[in-house]
């Protein structure tokens, strides 16, 4: 049945002359049980659900399967993020996020009319308060221009400002319509939801603990789980695990650097009375003195709205609160060198950003340069997620993807791609970023091109 579906694509001009799809035809003959399959994904977050998606579509005939360690899909990152939809303003024009985002951007929208998955268009405001940040502006303003992003505009004046956000103040401001909002838990389990609708498999509470070499010549890698269960035996292997991300790279003989290190980023919420005078996001025109974007105002879907986040070490790679510590984690981060270089370069802003996680009253004075109007009884403790933020032994922030492989010695090495890397803002780009994945491991496993065009 394998192979006859595979003749069909092939006389449809679906896909190219064959070129190495051996493995493929030899999975197909020699048949699969409950926990054999020709490719496992590990990483049941948007990356990882949204890379699952884009394969299935690619590869209909291959035997898939997604491994997730908690017991529902993007429980972590995707389900504590900001639900930003972004335009691309801020990346290096030319660059692989710049591109990423912008595409990505267009694909989240098209993918939400399709699936019924609620958004709002509400656009942002990046606002300079003072005319030391307008040339800043101006900057970002040419980046964004130069990204493609939809229909920017540079709003000039309070008069200006005001007519977008008639209660915000600033002296300039950058105009972002196409900007909006969506759950990104609920687009992500739609990826896995499609993804197991074509023939997917997806295996919750499977804690992946290591990959080891089996003596299956088709499906040589098992993959371990934790819990002690039955071994999976894959084929290939693409990661996606974000926070465990290294930790999962050294399990197939992969380098410990780059480190994950991980940042709580806190959110406050503003009263519904107040949250009333804010239509969209508001931002602050970036420093390039610190490395995080800063405090904002950002809207919910369900009506709340968010101030924040602010950047704080997490004690626990999956920890939300001061409360979570895990000794190992802890350990870690404050033996890892490039933590400590990075936490000399910006002792005082750390120390300012925990002072204010503390006492969230201090940051008020930082809300009300945008909207006056707000005081301390309007503010209080919201949600709070962590962003896993790769960093090398020199303190360097590392803002590109990085994939990697075991060692060439490594029977393994052909066969196991980590990606070990997926910057912000990675919820926006995940389509883009899927067909980015899918082509690479195209070429790392020997998989045959698709015309996606007349797949999809």
């Amino acid at each position: 049945m394998f192979c006859s579906k595979l003749s069909k694509l092939i006389s449809r001009n679906i896909l190219p002359p064959i070129q190495s799809v051996s493995w493929i035809t030899q999975a197909a003959n020699q048949g699969t049980s409950s926990n054999e399959f020709d490719l496992v994904i590990v990483g049941g977050g948007i990356v990882g659900l949204a890379t699952a998606q884009e394969l299935i579509f690619r590869y209909p005939e291959l035997k898939m399967a997604l491994l997730e360690k908690e017991p529902e899909l993007s429980t972590h990152q995707t389900g504590h993020n900001s639900g930003v939809i972004h335009a691309g303003l801020y990346y290096k024009p030319g660059s692989l996020m710049a591109q990423l985002c912008v595409e990505g951007l267009h694909s989240t929208y098209k993918y939400c009319d399709k699936h019924d998955i609620p958004y709002k268009k509400c656009g942002k405001l990046v606002v300079a308060k003072d005319t030391s940040e307008i040339s800043r502006l101006e900057d970002l303003f040419e980046r964004g221009n130069a990204n493609q992003v939809p229909e920017l505009q540079m709003l000039y004046g309070l008069d200006g400002i005001q007519q977008v956000e008639p209660h915000c103040r600033g002296v300039q401001a950058i105009w972002s319509p196409h900007t909006g909002i969506v759950n990104w838990e609920q687009v992500a389990r739609q990826y896995g939801k499609v993804f197991e609708e074509r023939g997917g498999h997806i295996k919750l509470n499977y804690e992946v603990c290591n990959f080891e070499p089996g003596s299956d010549p088709i499906r040589p890698i098992e993959i371990v789980d934790k819990a002690g269960g039955q071994s999976i035996k894959a084929s290939y292997v693409l990661t996606c695990a974000g926070l465990q991300s290294d930790r999962v790279a050294t399990m197939s003989g992969c380098a410990s650097d780059p480190k994950i290190v991980p940042f709580r980023g806190e959110y406050l919420l503003l009263s519904p009375e107040k949250a009333k005078l804010i239509k969209g996001n508001i931002y602050p025109v970036p420093d390039p003195r610190f490395p995080f974007l800063g405090v904002h105002f950002t809207p919910r879907m369900n009506g709340e709205m968010w101030l924040g986040p602010n950047a704080v070490p997490a004690f626990k790679r999956e920890g939300y609160k001061w409360t979570d510590v895990s000794l190992r984690d802890m350990t870690e981060i404050l033996a890892y060198p490039g933590f400590l270089l990075l936490a000399k370069k910006y002792v005082s802003f750390g120390a300012g950003e925990m002072i204010r996680s503390l006492f969230p009253a201090l940051t008020v004075k930082h809300f009300q340069e945008y909207i006056p109007s707000i005081v301390a009884d309007d503010i209080s403790h919201g949600p709070a997620g962590v962003r896993a933020q790769a960093m090398n032994t020199r303190g360097d922030l590392i803002g590109d993807f990085i994939f990697d492989s075991p060692p060439k010695e490594s029977p393994l090495s052909s066969r196991i791609l980590h990606c070990r890397n997926a910057p912000s803002p990675g919820a926006t780009s995940s389509l883009a970023i899927a067909r980015m994945m899918a082509q690479k491991i195209q070429g790392q496993f020997g998989l045959p091109a698709r015309d996606m065009a007349k797949l999809y």
